[in-house]
């Protein structure tokens, strides 16, 4: 796995993890650019080919 690869999925695997905080504490207005940046991030790995696993929601 080359650097962008691991970098781009480690960025994912932590947007996951602050999008699950703010809608466990409530932050419905960190949620929603938690989820903003998740889906930019899904975007940028599906244009290099880079697969990422679905995380249950």
């Amino acid at each position: 796995m080359d650097a962008f690869t691991a970098g781009l999925l480690q960025r994912i695997k932590t947007t996951e993890s602050d999008l699950e905080h703010a809608r466990e504490t409530g932050d419905d207005f960190l949620a929603e650019v938690e989820l903003a940046e998740l889906e930019d991030l899904h975007r940028l790995a599906a244009e290099h080919g880079v697969e990422v696993a679905v995380s249950p929601s």
